[in-house]
């Protein structure tokens, strides 16, 4: 491998293959499973509100549950963030074969990820993500989001590693940009394009 510590994962987009053509693929099928308009939950979930939440300011399940009382829904918030969870919960098994390449070379991954506490769980143990991966640090566990610095410089603080020797995957180019003006390296990844990333680690051929 190439000159890496230890590679960061972005989670959604990369480790999960749950955006396509910027579409989540957990909301194409709510509308029919719920009987609930899919616009009327985007707007109130994802609302300015959702910062706070990232950040762990505030209970995800609280915040469903007050668009339960204002849309009608019958059944719970529990249940949506149960089928949210689990209609996103799409590994990239490419990606998970180069992560343990990068085990077998004697490097570390961990994931960096903007989710809240809640989701932040589901990965850890549900998905099982903690098991695969060294640490999983979150914006709702730290109490701020990429690509605000504060996230980059606790992440490599923790891991106690140069910043030039850690290197972020991420699908967002602002969260690649930010982190390679703190000295990062850092590589835009697509979700599919698994060669191009093994050659920037090192280990195509």
């Amino acid at each position: 491998m190439i000159d890496i510590d230890c590679v960061v994962w972005d989670f959604d987009g990369v480790l999960n293959r749950n955006i396509i053509d910027g579409r989540f693929l957990w909301s194409e099928t709510f509308e029919a499973d719920h009987g609930v308009s899919l616009r009327h939950f985007r707007e109130f979930v994802f609302s300015d509100e959702f910062k706070r939440i990232l950040r762990g300011e505030r209970d995800l399940l609280d915040h469903v549950d007050d668009w339960v009382q204002a849309s009608g829904y019958d059944g719970s918030a529990q249940d949506i963030l149960d089928y949210w969870f689990a209609k996103d919960a799409r590994p990239n098994a490419g990606v998970l074969d180069i992560i343990d390449d990068i085990r077998k070379a004697g490097r570390r991954n961990v994931i960096a990820t903007n989710n809240e506490p809640r989701r932040t769980d589901y990965i850890e143990n549900d998905m099982g993500f903690g098991e695969i991966v060294d640490d999983i640090f979150s914006s709702g566990r730290l109490k701020c989001a990429k690509p605000e610095p504060q996230f980059f410089n606790t992440v490599a603080d923790a891991l106690d590693t140069p910043r030039e020797r850690l290197l972020l995957v991420d699908d967002s180019q602002k969260n690649v940009d930010a982190a390679a003006d703190l000295g990062w390296q850092a590589f835009h990844f697509d979700g599919s394009d698994d060669e191009a990333l093994r050659r920037r680690l090192g280990l195509a051929g």
